[in-house]
């Protein structure tokens, strides 16, 4: 184990994120507020802590798979302790849990909170809490990657371990190009949105605010109301930038690149906007009686259908309201996710649709055993080693899922609080339903189920494997 390039990597991983506390600082100094103070100290606790890590020279710069797992996993922990220091110190946040589990959440792109009244914070902490999930939609270790000559070509076992989806890989033969490539697209649509919010009317505050939530998928309003106070027209921009964000971002290079044929080829695109447009028609039928007139009912289906898809976890209605049918649809689509290579969360439409072919082949092999039948996506097939890892991973994801299940129902609350709560947060939703439904939060859970719930968080974003390799003695042996 290369101790010394983790802990350099570590370093610039918390002095980056004292960095990124100037744009509070700013908005605290833009808006006169008394607690300007707050985020200097922030940042200083960060460069006195990550700094003297950055001055630790990796004598070797060789990394292998599992200094990169190891990195991610401690970058997320670490990012999440650093990050709820401005909540604690100001007492808008007493309990350092609570405020970890919400600074979890931001990171994460989760987006389930426990405050109960959001509008009590000032904007600079609002401001934060909302850049959280836009530093964490793409990734900070990818960030690093773009800007810092960390270990050459081996940075791609970063980029792996931290990126959503089954199989990551180089858009270019430069890792760096990749990551700078990746995340030009990522601030390209989040600028593009801020014009088109702020073309609806709103305030830089709020056009950022949301556009960042959007983007990195999270769900962090700045009103009690979530989304729906604002105009059809925002709800709508919205909407459809959620959808956008949820996409590989692999198929906007190929548009980029005009590689038109293979953008067509992705069948997990295909296969999401396909979920999508089924899901909004069938919950504009079951909801047509909550909602006659078509017009707000295709609103509130489509925005509902893709927040829960995209897993950003923001709303313009109590869908907890909503029948059955609507609600068990929202609930799978929990499970689903967005696709692999973007900034949204859940198991990933890749996976289930790997899964689902694979069923097919079976029976199909039960049939006629004598055939050779390959699992295909795009077009291309699957190797062993692929179908192995998909299957490892729901295998972990329900281990994973039922413990923090179990640990939870300590608290004695019901059945569909804690189902869809670990729901929510192992990938990375926000809202539930019950206790933690899209009117309400997290905040009544204990410390010790908000502890299980902030893990379940990191671990659904990392998906599972980076965080399970910390408890594997072997690995830390040098």
């Amino acid at each position: 184990m290369n101790y010394r390039m983790i802990s350099h990597v570590l370093g610039w991983v918390i002095s980056l994120e004292g960095i990124c506390m100037l744009l509070p600082f700013l908005c605290a100094l833009i808006y006169g507020e008394q607690n300007i103070w707050l985020f200097l100290i922030c940042m200083a606790i960060c460069f006195l802590a990550g700094i003297p890590l950055t001055l630790i020279r990796p004598r070797q710069k060789n990394m292998f798979a599992k200094e990169g797992f190891v990195i991610v996993a401690l970058s997320w922990i670490l990012m999440s302790i650093f990050g709820a220091i401005p909540f604690f110190l100001s007492r808008y946040i007493p309990n350092f849990v609570d405020a970890l589990f919400e600074t979890a959440s931001g990171f994460t792109t989760t987006g389930a909170s426990i405050l109960t009244d959001v509008e009590a914070l000032p904007k600079s902490l609002l401001f934060w809490r909302s850049f959280t999930h836009w530093i964490g939609g793409m990734g900070v270790i990818v960030f690093l990657v773009a800007l810092l000559p960390l270990s050459g070509g081996d940075n791609l076992h970063l980029i792996r371990a931290e990126s959503p989806g089954h199989s990551v890989g180089k858009l270019v033969p430069h890792v760096k190009t990749t990551a700078k490539i990746l995340y030009a697209i990522y601030f390209g649509l989040t600028l593009l949105q801020i014009g088109l919010l702020k073309l609806g009317g709103l305030d830089w505050f709020s056009s950022l605010t949301l556009s960042f939530g959007t983007a990195g998928t999270g769900g962090f309003g700045v009103l009690n109301s979530s989304i729906a106070s604002y105009s059809p027209y925002v709800q709508w921009v919205i909407t459809i930038f959620m959808i956008i964000f949820g996409v590989d971002f692999t198929f906007y290079y190929c548009i980029l690149m005009r590689r038109f044929k293979n953008a067509l080829k992705m069948e997990e695109v295909r296969t999401y906007i396909g979920v999508i447009l089924a899901c909004v028609f069938l919950v504009c039928l079951n909801v047509s009686s909550q909602i006659p007139n078509i017009w707000e009912n295709i609103r509130y289906s489509a925005f509902q259908v893709a927040s829960i898809i995209t897993t950003t976890g923001f709303s313009t209605t109590d869908f907890d309201l909503w029948p059955q049918f609507s609600k068990m649809i929202l609930l799978g689509l929990m499970f689903l996710g967005a696709c692999a290579g973007s900034t949204g969360g859940g198991i990933k439409v890749s996976r289930l649709l790997v899964l689902v072919k694979s069923i097919i082949k079976e029976v199909r092999v039960l049939v006629h055993p004598k055939s050779t039948i390959k699992v295909k996506l795009n077009g291309r097939p699957l190797e062993h080693e692929t179908l192995r890892g998909i299957s490892v991973f729901f295998m972990a994801y329900c281990f994973v899922f039922a413990a923090s299940l179990l640990l939870i129902s300590l608290d004695n609350l019901d059945f569909t609080t804690n189902f869809t709560a670990v729901a929510a947060t192992i990938g990375n939703i926000g809202p539930g339903l019950s206790l933690v439904g899209p009117t309400r939060n997290f905040a009544c859970f204990s410390s010790l189920s908000k502890v299980v719930l902030t893990l379940a968080m990191i671990i659904g974003r990392l998906e599972i494997f980076p965080i399970l390799i910390l408890f594997s003695g072997k690995i830390w042996k040098r």
